[in-house]
Formats: C-alpha cells, sequence, structure tokens
C-alpha cells in the first residue's frame, strides 16, 4: 500500500479485468459481423433504449411492456439462434473462435485474387478486351462516379459479363475497392507519355494514366492479342502469364493492405515500355 491509500496491483488488476472484457466483446462482435445476428444486436439496443427512456420520463405503459419484451427476449433469442450459439460453442470447443476474423480475412483476399485472374484468363484466351483498376491508399471514386454504380461483390463471372462484347457496361474500366466492384464503363485519364509504344491501344493508355497519378494497380487485356499487362505506379508489364499476375495482385493486395503505411513499392522482373 502506498501514500494515500494507492494500490498499484489493485489498478493493474482493474484495468487488465476491463481490457480482458472489452477484447471478448469486440472478437465476438468481429465473430458476428456479417451474419443476421448484428441486426439482432441493434434491436436489442433499441429496446434497451425505449426501456431507459421509459424509466427517466415514467412511461409506465412502454416500460411494463419493455419488461416483457426483456424478460422473454433472452428465452426467445436462445430458441431463434439455437444453430448460431451451437456453432459458436462448437468453434470454442476447437480454440479457434478469436483467430476467424484473420483467417476470414486472408480467405477473402485470396478469393479476391483468383476471382480476378480465372476472368483475366477466361477473357484473354477468347480476346476479350479487359481494363479493371484495383483501390490503393490513394482513393480512385472520383473516376468511379464516372461510370455506372455496380456495387456487387467481386466474382469472376459478375467481372467476365461486364466485359462481354455488346453488352451496356463492356466499354470502359472497372474500379475495384476492396472485396466489391464499385463502377463499371468508367473512364479514366489518359496517359501523355511519349514513352508508350505507338502499337498500344487506348486501354493501355488508360491503364498507364491512372498509374502516374494514382497508386491503384490496373490490369489490362488486349483486345487484339489477348495478352494481360498491368501498371503500377508509372511502370507498365506487358505479356505477363498467370503467375507473374497472381504475385502482382499478391503485393498489391495482401502485403499492401496489411501494411497500409507501406509508402514504396518496387516491382519484381522485366518490365516492358
Amino acid at each position: 500500500m502506498l501514500d494515500g491509500g494507492f494500490n498499484f496491483f489493485e489498478v493493474l488488476r482493474i484495468c487488465i479485468d476491463i481490457a480482458l472484457v472489452w477484447y471478448v466483446l469486440y472478437k465476438l462482435i468481429m465473430l458476428i459481423k456479417g451474419t443476421k445476428a448484428i441486426q439482432l444486436l441493434k434491436g436489442i439496443a433499441v429496446v434497451l433504449a425505449v426501456w431507459g427512456i421509459s424509466i427517466l420520463l415514467d412511461l409506465q405503459t412502454i416500460r411494463y411492456l419493455s419488461n416483457q419484451i426483456i424478460l422473454w427476449g433472452f428465452l426467445a433469442i436462445i430458441i431463434l439462434f439455437q444453430p448460431e450459439l451451437r456453432r459458436a460453442l462448437e468453434q470454442l470447443g476447437r480454440g479457434n473462435i478469436f483467430s476467424r476474423t484473420t483467417r476470414s480475412e486472408e480467405e477473402i483476399i485470396t478469393k479476391k485474387i483468383e476471382a480476378i485472374i480465372e476472368s483475366c484468363k477466361y477473357m484473354a484466351k477468347r480476346r476479350i478486351g479487359a481494363l479493371i483498376s484495383i483501390e490503393g491508399e490513394t482513393g480512385i471514386g472520383e473516376y468511379a462516379e464516372t461510370g455506372i454504380e455496380v456495387e456487387g461483390n467481386l466474382t469472376h463471372q459478375l467481372l467476365t459479363n461486364i466485359f462481354t462484347p455488346n453488352t451496356p457496361l463492356h466499354d470502359g474500366a472497372v474500379i475495384v475497392k476492396g472485396e466489391r466492384i464499385l463502377a463499371a464503363a468508367c473512364y479514366l485519364p489518359l496517359s501523355e507519355s511519349p514513352f508508350i509504344s505507338k502499337e498500344l491501344g487506348t486501354r493501355h493508355r488508360a491503364a498507364m494514366g491512372i498509374s502516374e497519378v494514382t497508386d491503384a494497380l490496373t490490369i489490362v487485356v488486349s483486345e487484339e492479342t489477348g495478352a494481360i499487362s498491368c501498371t503500377k505506379n508509372g511502370e507498365l508489364h506487358r505479356d505477363i502469364d498467370e503467375e507473374r499476375l497472381r504475385q502482382m495482385l499478391t503485393a498489391h493486395l495482401i502485403l499492401f493492405e496489411k501494411n497500409p503505411k507501406r509508402k514504396t513499392w518496387k516491382w519484381r522482373g522485366n518490365k516492358n515500355g
């Protein structure tokens, strides 16, 4: 015991206790994020708010109804969410309930990479022209506003369907942010660099243009040759294969998203005008 009755170890114990409770609550919220249970939590918050207001303003009828909802609500929750509770207990028993968030993030990024690669392979084989710009640290929302809003989950089926010839959205760029396709048929700024090969068309110039003003990674599928190219930070890499495309996407998505303060990013391998 120190002067003034201050007990350092008692305060430390309380802080650890509070920190552990908040950590568990945070992990539980992340566990149910994106499920229907999150809507249940919102409903409970509304009921508790109404109950608190009824006590504060002495609204006896509303307080009585709120008490009944709270009293029987927990039993109803157990009945309605029995599958979710059982699944959570099973994960707790396997010891992986708190590691789900990190694994899910890895799985989402990997799934996104494979969706883009699968789409690019399909379009390259059939010589379907495509222009895909994937947002980095610098926002590219202003370019998404020049196109048609999509706001759809990134899948290789949707991505391929957008660029299918003679469809309303095939002409222009697709803007990707996170695991969502923000917009299609977008206009990107054309590069005025004199060093770009004359044989390259508008798609490649647009890909170079966006790479000169943002840190986005942009993929081009040539309509004439079916070759796949990438641009980033004002650099153009032509005729890359599937494995090289996967390396570039991995570097841009996994390394960048896990370390957003990373300001410099270097390409590896040869680059062509």
